[in-house]
């Protein structure tokens, strides 16, 4: 009797302890395969999908530099630690280098693009800013590359110079300074205007030898080389202003302002306003038909603020500073 009760409680205890070390395995297991993932293949992804697709594996991306790879293209997946199909933790770590592109790389074409874009692709490339020199053109527009060295289609190394030639434009058209001597002020505008150069500084200073009102100094001096738009500074004959009670007991200092009335069908009143430390004046005000400009002389003996005003609306306004 006692040996079949030993018999039945043998029986038990090793049903306990089988049904005990299969719970506890198959327990583990569970454990085990929730902790754990596979890695993923991540060679020839882009950096973002490879990201993502371990960002939702909960594993961390750990990046351990960047190679020049000839099969892989630029910010592309060219080696992983662990490999492909490898069992890990999550939250682990996985290793990865990042493809720079090819070593050797075909040379882009930049000619005929800006200065800017040509440096952003060379920058974009990997290449190595060299000289940018600038030269006349009357093809190519101005602050446009001309020349590129290496040429395009040259197979280059990355990190190499890269070399410009850029567009100044056409040359600019040179003028030989006409002779303003003896000439009065209107006629000496004139010719300006016709030598496709402007006006610039006006001053005044006598001498009783010359004619009244007539120009007795230019600057540049006649006969010398002139770009097109040059200003033209202008001495011209004239007394000094020393009425009783005036206070400009001085030669005249002033600068000609021009201003061109656009085109249109109607007349418009313009009024030139000048403002001042001690005043406010106008200096022109007149009816003026479309198309024509008028010229006024601006004071400098105190800083002023020109105001222009086309049928009472301010269209320009323009500070000088005192001489």
């Amino acid at each position: 009797m006692i040996a079949k009760i030993a018999k039945i409680a043998g029986l038990c205890l090793a049903f306990l302890l089988v049904a005990g070390a299969s719970a506890y395995l198959t327990l583990t297991l569970i454990i085990k395969s929730e902790d754990t993932v596979i890695v993923p293949d991540l060679v020839g992804k882009d950096v973002v999908s490879a990201l993502e697709v371990l960002t939702d594996l909960q594993l961390n991306t750990k990046v351990n530099g960047s190679e020049y790879n000839q099969k892989y293209p630029k910010n592309h997946v060219t080696f992983q630690e662990p490999e492909a199909g490898s069992e890990i933790k999550k939250d682990r770590d996985v290793r990865i280098i990042i493809s720079k592109g090819a070593k050797n790389i075909l040379m882009p074409n930049v000619v005929t693009l800006s200065d800017q874009q040509a440096r952003m692709i060379f920058d974009e490339n990997g290449f190595t800013r060299g000289k940018l020199s600038h030269t006349y053109s009357s093809t190519v527009e101005k602050d446009h590359v001309i020349v590129q060295v290496p040429e395009a289609g040259d197979l280059i190394t990355r990190g190499a110079k890269a070399d410009i030639l850029v567009s100044s434009g056409p040359r600019p058209v040179k003028y030989v300074m006409p002779d303003l001597s003896g000439h009065f002020f209107d006629q000496a505008v004139l010719i300006i205007e016709n030598a496709n150069l402007t006006v610039g500084n006006i001053r005044s200073q006598f001498d009783k030898q010359k004619t009244r009102n007539s120009i007795i100094g230019q600057e540049p001096l006649a006969g010398y080389s002139v770009n097109v738009s040059s200003p033209v500074h202008l001495v011209i004959n004239r007394p000094s202003a020393k009425a009783d009670g005036d206070r400009l007991h001085r030669p005249l200092y002033g600068s000609l302002l021009q201003h061109r009335i656009n085109i249109g069908f109607l007349k418009k009143r313009v009024r030139v306003e000048l403002e001042n430390t001690e005043t406010t004046t106008d200096i022109f005000d007149d009816y003026i038909k479309p198309g024509d400009e008028i010229w006024v002389l601006v004071p400098r003996d105190h800083d002023a603020t020109v105001f222009i005003f086309e049928d009472d609306e301010l269209v320009r306004t323009r500070m000088y500073e005192a001489w």
